[in-house]
């Protein structure tokens, strides 16, 4: 991975150098970095041919069905959120019951996951997407004032002049004017030091893009994505015919494989209806 490197220079008069950098090691004091998953709701596409795009046989399906996860990496050197889910918080009634967005459903709006594991929308540093489809983007202009990680070949996509029929602009419309970093490398270091990549991983978008979370107890895990979307892609070797590019998905997915056999990193794919199931949620957490 191509990590970047800071170098840090701290002048300091002597009568305060002693408090400066008793601060500063209180400080840099290192703290396990936090996973947080939320439940952003299920898809549950009624087509019966909802397996098709995909090159599968719903018999080859365990269930059609798809989880919507999003995620909280909670680090030292500040919060990013990882994908928004489907289903945008002005969809939620006062009563308290689910939403509906063409076929997701979520049961709790992504602010009030936050609040119960103990954060805000302004707590929140960073934002990063794995791209810009519907089912991703549903709540980004929550973090509309953190800093957006995103390849510019992606954005291009999501502010052109004919928006695409795949997403839902209007859910992510702020992030036009947030403060933005364009990633110019397959890896994007966030933090600096290893815990949390962004992963280029091209193919079902222009952009689109993989996490690598380092995770003390729990081990490395990589978030997928939409870089397969049923696990059975992977087992029987499926590329879904509605790929932006699928040469791309395959170096992509080949490359990954790579990766995952280099870190014994876990692979979790969002999508994943059962295994989503077992994977706990916030206010739990891995670290």
């Amino acid at each position: 991975m191509k990590l970047r490197t800071f170098w840090f220079v701290t002048l300091a008069a002597p009568l305060l150098a002693q408090g400066v950098f008793a601060q500063s090691k209180e400080m840099a004091a290192p703290k396990p970095v936090r996973l947080y998953l939320f439940d952003c709701g299920t898809l549950d596409n009624p087509d019966p041919r909802v397996a098709e795009p995909y090159q599968l046989k719903k018999e080859e399906l365990v269930t059609t069905k798809m989880s919507v996860e999003c995620f909280l990496i909670a680090h030292p050197r500040g919060n990013m959120i990882w994908d928004a889910g489907a289903v945008p918080e002005s969809s939620f009634q006062t009563d308290g019951g689910p939403a509906m967005v063409r076929y997701a459903t979520s049961r709790k709006p992504l602010r009030a996951q936050l609040a119960e594991a103990g954060y805000t929308p302004a707590d929140i540093q960073y934002l990063a997407l794995s791209h810009f489809h519907w089912d991703h983007v549903g709540n980004a202009n929550l973090f509309a004032g953190a800093t957006w990680l995103v390849r510019k070949s992606e954005r291009d996509v999501m502010f052109a002049d004919s928006p695409s029929p795949r997403t839902e602009l209007q859910n992510y419309g702020l992030l036009k004017n947030s403060k933005t970093t364009y990633i110019t490398t397959d890896d994007y270091d966030v933090f600096g030091d290893g815990t949390v990549v962004i992963k280029a991983t091209p193919g079902h978008s222009p952009g689109h893009q993989s996490l690598f979370v380092k995770l003390a107890r729990t081990g490395p895990v990589v978030i997928s994505g939409d870089l397969y979307h049923y696990p059975e892609e992977r087992t029987l070797n499926r590329v879904p015919t509605t790929e932006f590019s699928s040469q791309q998905t395959i170096a992509s997915r080949a490359s990954l494989d790579a990766f995952l056999k280099k870190t014994g990193a876990q692979l979790w794919i969002q999508h994943d209806y059962t295994a989503d199931a077992k994977r706990k949620k916030a206010p739990a957490f891995y670290e």
